[in-house]
């Protein structure tokens, strides 16, 4: 197990790749008693109707084929309590699913989740231990270590390296957000084109539709275009909450 925050980033250092260093953090679960691993990423955690947004990055190592789509393409990401409870904590904390189990999740569980629910009972990925990474520009990363098949004993056996496997975290996601893409770092929430971003952010700089057709050398029709379209994808009813929206999804950068 490590100790240091040296240790894991030599470890890490060892790939180049995001697939890299993602294959290495999965062979590193076995030292926290882990079998399978989820990383998530998210550059804005809320749509402005208030539902979770799916991550822009999800990669799931050791679990079932089939769980990657449903939690992005089903929305299950979206009614995920362990993913809920990570939002809502700046602490790593240790979950389980099962009818005896005393973790924070057993408190917090309810009828929405029962697809969630459902799914890990029969997939037998019923407990692990999720950490939050809340990032100052207000995007977040979570890392979950599971246990299939988990003993009777996993709660308290996962509280004894939960701080470690926090750090492990904290620094595997530096690791990995270093490598991420352009598109990787963008928002799913709303998809702007190129040109509809320009016009939007100048009219949060305070440019009319004239002054903006100037400025990127197209006719003010098209401007206006631009700007409908955008405020259509945001489901903005003016100028003002097309302006709000957008800062919101971090599409005014």
């Amino acid at each position: 197990m490590f100790r240091h925050v040296s240790e894991i980033e030599t470890y890490f250092a060892q790939a180049g790749s995001l697939a890299g260093r993602i294959e290495l953090a999965t062979q590193a679960m076995a030292g926290f008693g882990l079998t399978s691993l989820v990383y998530d990423y998210t550059p804005v955690k809320y749509a402005h109707g208030g539902e979770l947004i799916t991550p822009s990055y999800l990669s799931m190592r050791n679990l079932p084929r089939d769980m990657a789509s449903i939690w992005c393409d089903e929305g299950y990401y979206q009614i995920d309590p362990v993913q809920q409870l990570a939002f809502r904590s700046s602490a790593p904390f240790v979950w389980c699913y099962r009818s005896n189990g005393r973790t924070r999740l057993n408190r917090f569980l309810g009828d929405c989740h029962a697809p969630v629910i459902d799914y890990v009972h029969d997939s037998r990925i019923t407990s692990g231990m999720t950490v939050p990474v809340h990032l100052p520009d207000g995007a977040c990363a979570t890392v979950t270590g599971i246990c299939q098949d988990a003993a009777d004993d996993f709660e308290r056996e996962a509280g004894e390296v939960l701080a470690a496997f926090g750090l492990f975290a904290h620094v595997m996601h530096e690791a990995l957000q270093r490598l991420f893409d352009d598109g990787q770092r963008r928002s799913r929430g709303v998809q702007l084109t190129p040109r509809e971003r320009e016009c939007v952010r100048f009219s949060a700089d305070g440019l009319s539709a004239k002054a903006i057709s100037a400025r990127i050398d197209r006719a003010v029709p098209t401007v206006e275009m631009h700007l409908k379209s955008a405020a259509r994808k945001l489901g903005a009813r003016n100028r003002a909450q097309l302006i709000a929206r957008a800062a919101h999804y971090g599409l005014l950068t």
